[in-house]
């Protein structure tokens, strides 16, 4: 065998190698610490809050989560202010569906912004934060997020996630 023949063997092992530990350190860092809950500058966040996340989150299109952008926070890199937040709270609270929730026990535990950013004709950039998923929970027992429309001032969406768990000695 030519000593090119073997350095290109060796250089693929090498590459496969890598590529096998890789694979391996990434599927160990996705599933530690699943859905566990953190809080990020006092505010509550389950782990794939601060994951991967962007867009409309309707489950039917993306899932929940999915989409996410690598950052800080519960927003990545994106800080929201006490006046955004009591506009979403303000707006959910007119909804009588909302209001149900919260007195059936539920808690306001979270804001996500869904920030809508458009480039015009002429090549300005836009960015706009026209929506909002206002998340509430109960105990451990149930999670349910509202897509709050701030342009239209109204939800226009809640989705309840139930979770029973029966514990047997």
């Amino acid at each position: 065998m030519s000593i090119d023949k073997r350095k290109a063997l060796v250089l693929l092992s090498v590459v496969v190698v890598a590529a096998a530990i890789s694979g391996i350190a990434l599927n160990a860092y996705s599933t530690v610490n699943a859905n566990t809950q953190v809080t990020v500058n006092g505010e509550k966040c389950w782990n794939h809050d601060i994951g991967w996340s962007v867009g409309n989150m309707s489950t039917e299109m993306q899932g929940w989560p999915h989409g996410k952008m690598r950052g800080r926070g519960c927003y990545g890199f994106i800080e929201v202010s006490n006046e955004f937040k009591e506009n979403v709270i303000n707006t959910a609270k007119n909804d009588t569906d909302v209001q149900n929730l919260l007195n059936e026990g539920y808690n306001i535990t979270g804001i996500r912004p869904i920030i809508k950013t458009v480039v015009e004709g002429d090549g300005t950039v836009v960015t706009k934060a026209t929506n909002a998923i206002l998340i509430l929970e109960k105990d451990t027992s149930g999670r349910a997020y509202a897509w709050v429309d701030l342009e239209q001032g109204k939800v226009t969406q809640i989705e309840i996630l139930t979770r029973t768990v029966i514990e047997k000695p």
